[in-house]
């Protein structure tokens, strides 16, 4: 009897490996709260503070809490500002 290592794939988005890097479905307009999670990379906690705080915005449907496209985009155009703001200021 052999024994055989598992295969490994590589992630998701790799270059060279035929998929798709992560990133927003050409289309979609309303996002779940685990797919925003996934798409910017951030835990269910800090998607949930950052709607709270007004910096991210969200939608209901019934009882779904649902991400915009647009609110994803503006939301990641607030971080490259913010980021950008902070290396001036730090020049």
């Amino acid at each position: 009897m052999s024994v055989t290592a598992p295969v490994t794939r590589p992630p998701a988005g790799t270059p060279g490996t035929g998929r798709p890097a992560p990133g927003p479905e050409p289309g979609k307009a309303l996002y779940r709260i685990p797919e925003a999670m996934r798409l910017l990379s951030l835990s269910r906690s800090v998607i949930y503070n950052q709607i709270r705080a007004g910096r991210l915005r969200s939608v209901k449907e019934g009882s779904t809490r649902l991400i915009p496209a647009e609110a994803i985009a503006e939301y990641v155009a607030l971080l490259k500002t913010e980021a950008d703001a902070e290396a001036e200021a730090r020049r």
